[in-house]
């Protein structure tokens, strides 16, 4: 039940390969913390504004969350974080300076879902 968030800088918005990125992301949930592709889901949010330390220099920001059910190791945890963080630039047109980052974490134990 991976709940992938994609907060990126709105500079990235035409840059960003959104359903290859997101197929990754699934795949390596897959390969690294035995999700299931159907149970993966991805959003994406553009940011219209970010600042980067004192702000003095524009910067091309994505952060990657992704939040799962309780019960994966640490170490298996830390090495999807590795992987996504690794393949990000590739879904990248023009990678150079982007900030990147990923972030991997247990949903909350009162976290319900349900299809309408």
């Amino acid at each position: 039940m991976p709940l992938i968030t994609v907060d990126h800088s709105a500079g990235l918005d035409e840059r960003l390969d959104h359903d290859g990125l997101a197929g990754a992301v699934h795949q390596a949930c897959v390969d690294k913390v035995a999700a299931r592709i159907p149970a993966c889901k991805t959003t994406f949010r553009s940011a219209g504004e970010n600042v980067v330390g004192d702000g003095a220099e524009p910067v091309q920001v994505l952060h990657v969350e992704i939040a799962l059910l309780a019960g994966r190791t640490e170490e298996a945890k830390a090495a999807l974080a590795e992987t996504v963080l690794g393949l990000l630039p590739a879904h990248i047109q023009d990678p150079a300076g982007v900030h990147l980052s990923v972030e991997v974490r247990d949903l909350d134990p009162a976290y319900r879902s349900a299809i309408a």
